[in-house]
């Protein structure tokens, strides 16, 4: 008797793990055909049915991009960047795309770049979160166009008018006298500055902005044995990187702007202003050229055994 209980126990317990095994593989199966459901939605997406080519839309100039070519030309391509956008793709087509690009149905900025970031979060784009473009509310897409065959922003000569788009007073000292030559295309604005956002200040490209300078002036680097203290401080002290009215991109004609530290030289100092320009008729030799610099030429710094006054 007590073994025909225990028997019962056991086919018991056996017939409850059998069906609490049937619910598991029930429940397994109805979430793995709610993905395949999802999958399928998204697959059946036609987003080439409605934006043919022969519509003249620029949307298809994207198959001519590496970002086009990824996939093939499908709606694989489309719904990687827009989303499934299953509510847009239903007649009336009044609802927007999961994730917009466009001035009718924009999407957060911070949407926007989430996407490009999938793929490009990794060089020059990890800073981006952190960076000035993304705290003003900016995305990718205010300086990039994706649907075009040559975005602008990437060819050397054009980038500058993207940037100037925001930035005037750059621009405006770009047209100054003496300036780097940015609107000829030699230097761009990504030579200095890294618009995706840098740890250093003005997201220069270097840590401080004597090392961006020195890359490209390298023989104002030295060290020397010899040398100016503003020069190893701060090259802006003298300059100005974006433009000037004065030779050089100097903040002031000399010899004003060396009397602005050197009120008691070596030689007598006399602070000289208007009044002894050639036309007065009392010119002064110091107001004539490079002034200055006429004698102290070597003022990034000397290794002369004689050049403690950086004259030679």
């Amino acid at each position: 008797m007590i073994k025909k209980t225990k028997i019962a126990q056991a086919l018991k317990g056996s017939l409850i793990r059998l069906l609490l095994a049937i619910v598991l593989v029930f429940s397994i199966n109805s979430l793995f055909a709610a993905e395949q459901v999802t999958t399928a939605e998204v697959v059946e997406v036609d987003c080439l049915g409605c934006h043919q080519e022969s519509q003249g839309s620029s949307i298809h100039a994207i198959w001519q991009t590496p970002h086009g070519k990824v996939f093939g030309k499908n709606n694989e391509t489309c719904v990687t960047c827009h989303g499934p956008s299953l509510e847009h793709g239903k007649v009336p087509r009044d609802n927007s795309p999961s994730l917009s690009f466009g001035p009718k149905w924009p999407s957060e900025f911070n949407e926007q770049s989430a996407v490009c970031l999938g793929c490009h979060e990794k060089g020059n784009q990890v800073m981006w979160l952190s960076g000035v473009h993304n705290d003003e509310q900016l995305s990718c897409l205010s300086c990039h166009n994706i649907h075009t065959q040559i975005d602008e922003v990437l060819v050397r000569i054009e980038q500058s008018e993207t940037c100037f788009t925001c930035h005037k007073s750059v621009q405006a000292s770009a047209h100054m006298p003496s300036s780097h030559p940015i609107l000829e295309g030699k230097t761009t604005c990504v030579d200095c500055h890294n618009p995706h956002g840098n740890i250093s200040e003005h997201s220069l490209n270097e840590p401080t902005v004597n090392d961006t300078c020195f890359s490209c002036h390298a023989e104002k680097r030295g060290p020397f044995l010899f040398e100016h203290a503003p020069v190893a401080e701060d090259c802006t002290t003298c300059h100005k990187p974006h433009g000037s009215v004065n030779a050089s991109l100097l903040k002031t004609r000399g010899p004003f702007l060396c009397q602005q530290c050197h009120s008691a030289a070596f030689h007598p100092s006399v602070q000289h202003d208007g009044g002894g320009l050639p036309n007065t008729g009392q010119g002064s030799e110091f107001l004539l050229g490079k002034n200055c610099l006429n004698c102290h030429s070597q003022i990034h710094g000397s290794n002369h055994p004689s050049g403690s006054r950086l004259t030679r």
